[in-house]
């Protein structure tokens, strides 16, 4: 499904270069589980901002589900990520003038979806992820956990394949985490592809693949025969 060659992204900072991520190779199956895992710095959440096609790399190739996505356009670009790509974030990035159901459909209403099929979206997605009663509540009105299970509802609307996750549990008490991990990997136990970034060693764990990076390098892939995931 992923597939990186020599993958690297320099930023300028102060008058230097600091190297984010240097000549990384990866290929992930579709279906899989990864944790990335790492000191901070090492380049865990570069390399899933080049993954989600949120950050082009300086140089390398990246092919996403067969397509050398480095050569298309910043309107193509935003077109896969759409279509193929859900985030969800530390931060839960929700619309605060929005409502919670409001909050799940607007990735949809942005990509032209009918109305229709809009509503038919959100409703089961605020019954599978226990939201009903908070349907019409904003941001401001949601608990952590809450806003975590939002945020994700968001991310599976437009049903991509592919699930980027970046800290998703560093803002939450240990029960909820443990809840929103449940929620992530019911998503790759349905067949999706599934890559956390955390620090946490106890959530990583649980993936069955884990990938620990250092000064911009992957140093260490290990493949688990046995995972909650």
């Amino acid at each position: 499904m992923i597939r990186l060659r020599d993958i690297r992204r320099v930023f300028h900072v102060g008058g230097e270069d600091v190297h984010a991520l240097r000549d990384v190779d990866l290929e992930v199956a579709e279906g899989e589980y990864i944790a990335i895992m790492g000191p901070s710095g090492s380049g865990k959440s570069s390399l899933l901002n080049v993954i989600g096609l949120l950050d082009r790399p300086d140089a390398g190739t990246y092919e996403l589900e067969g397509r050398d996505v480095t050569r298309l356009s910043d309107e193509e670009l935003a077109a896969v990520r759409s279509q193929r790509i859900g985030f969800v974030f530390q931060f839960f990035h929700l619309v605060p003038r929005l409502t919670a159901a409001q909050n799940i459909e607007l990735p949809m209403t942005l990509a032209g979806v009918a109305p229709a099929e809009r509503q038919r979206r959100v409703a089961t997605l605020l019954r599978e992820y226990g939201l009903e009663e908070r349907a019409d509540h904003r941001p401001s009105e949601l608990s952590g956990g809450q806003s975590q299970r939002v945020a994700i509802a968001r991310a599976l609307a437009m049903e991509p394949r592919l699930l980027l996750a970046d800290e998703p549990t560093g803002n939450l008490d240990r029960h909820t985490g443990l809840e929103v991990m449940a929620l992530l990997e019911r998503f790759n136990a349905a067949g999706g592809t599934l890559l956390i970034v955390t620090h946490d060693p106890e959530l990583g764990a649980r993936a069955r693949r884990r990938l620990r990076m250092v000064d911009g390098n992957i140093v260490d892939d290990e493949r688990r025969t046995t995972g909650t995931g």
